[in-house]
């Protein structure tokens, strides 16, 4: 039995991971920022498919937060499973930002630099005494690392950051038999940017008509994604980005 702990996993894309990782039988503890009640209906949704699951409060931009959400972690792996670590980590949780390059201010770019790349270095870091050897994490990039859209610079320059933080992050788990692995989300319809993928009828037609497959991506086409790449079909697939856009932009 496999143990996934899923930051940001109350809504959007998280919670798509954490219902399919359920579906393959895998167990989840999701973090929430301040959407509890969100979060308590993934477990008990996840509880229905006859899985175990936990959410935990954690803000990922607070890094001083970090040791205590560690030993809460702890705490609750061995009250709930009986285990003293887990086995998945995604780095998931995100915000997204709109601004260009001669039009950001400091206080925008060091919030995209305190939750997209200090958050996944320093809480992976924390957490590597708590995930099994033989383990897997999977850092969750953007599209926007590969194609260039005016007004994603610092966002996607921090995704770019952690595409080359997974693999160096591989080579030095190898010894563990840790993989580590990106999956990058194309446009999909949650409420990520305020929802303008999934609510402007404009932008969606837009995006779809540069998109191979003629649409848009849904939540669940990530979700069971993540929980193929977490399954034992990708046991030998380490330090890779595997893109799911749907082939926009090829």
């Amino acid at each position: 039995m496999k143990i996934n702990l899923i930051t940001g996993g109350s809504r959007g894309l998280g919670r798509s991971m954490a219902i399919n990782l359920a579906q393959a039988g895998q167990d989840s503890i999701i973090t929430y920022h301040s959407r509890r009640k969100e979060a308590d209906e993934v477990v008990a949704e996840i509880r229905k498919l006859g899985r175990n699951a936990a959410a935990l409060q954690l803000d990922v931009s607070a890094a001083d937060q970090f040791d205590g959400f560690v030993a809460t972690l702890r705490k609750t792996l061995s009250e709930v499973w009986q285990r003293e670590r887990f086995d998945h980590l995604v780095n998931n949780a995100g915000t997204g930002l709109n601004g260009k390059i001669g039009e950001m201010d400091g206080s925008g770019f060091d919030e995209m630099t305190n939750i997209h790349l200090r958050a996944p270095f320093f809480l992976t870091q924390k957490l590597l005494p708590v995930i099994e050897d033989g383990g897997r994490i999977l850092n969750v990039s953007s599209g926007l690392a590969r194609f260039s859209f005016p007004g994603r610079a610092a966002y996607a320059m921090m995704k770019g950051g952690i595409e080359v933080f997974t693999r160096y992050l591989a080579q030095e788990l190898g010894p563990r038999r840790i993989t580590v692995n990106v999956l990058a989300p194309g446009a999909i319809e949650t409420d990520f940017g305020g929802g303008i993928v999934r609510d402007n009828r404009d932008v969606n037609a837009q995006l779809a008509a540069q998109t191979a497959l003629g649409r848009v991506g849904l939540p669940d086409d990530v979700g069971v994604l993540a929980a193929a790449m977490l399954g034992d079909g990708f046991r030998w697939v380490n330090g890779q980005r595997v893109e799911a856009a749907g082939g926009f932009i090829l």
